[in-house]
C-alpha cells in the first residue's frame, strides 16, 4: 500500500556550507513520482542548493543530471536546484522516479547564520 503522507527527510535545521544528506527514502520502486517540499526560513543566507541522488542497492548513489545541447553535442552535468529567496519561502519539486532509494541533500551558500531548511517528501503514482 502506498502512503501519501509526507515524511520528514530533514528536520528544520540551520544549513551549512557543505551538503548534508537527509534520511534516505527507500522502497520507492513501486511508485513513479516524488514530491519534495522545501520549507525555508531566511537568515543571512544568499541562496541554498538541493541535490537528489538515486540508488538501486543503497550503496552506490548517482546524482541526478541535467543536459544541455549545443551544436549537436549533448553535455550532461550533475544537477542541483539553486534557490535565492528574498525572505521565508516554501517550494515544491516534482521528480519522476524509478529506483529503490533516494537521497536528498542540502547546503547553503554565503553566510548561513539563522537560515534553516526543512525537507519533506511524498512518493506516489502519477
Amino acid at each position: 500500500m502506498i502512503d501519501y503522507k509526507p515524511t520528514i527527510i530533514r528536520a528544520d535545521a540551520i544549513l551549512t556550507t557543505s551538503y548534508v544528506a537527509g534520511t534516505v527514502i527507500d522502497d520507492t520502486e513501486k511508485v513513479n513520482q516524488l514530491m519534495v517540499y522545501l520549507k525555508y526560513t531566511k537568515g543571512s543566507l544568499t541562496s541554498f542548493q538541493v541535490k537528489l541522488e538515486f540508488s538501486d542497492d543503497g550503496v552506490s548513489y548517482y546524482q541526478q543530471t541535467a543536459e544541455s545541447l549545443s551544436g549537436g553535442v549533448s553535455t550532461a552535468t550533475p544537477k542541483s536546484f539553486t534557490f535565492a529567496p528574498a525572505g521565508d519561502q516554501n517550494y515544491v519539486l516534482e521528480i519522476p522516479i524509478k529506483c529503490s532509494k533516494i537521497r536528498i541533500s542540502a547546503k547553503g551558500t554565503g553566510t548561513v547564520t539563522d537560515s534553516s531548511l526543512q525537507i519533506r517528501a511524498i512518493n506516489g503514482v502519477s
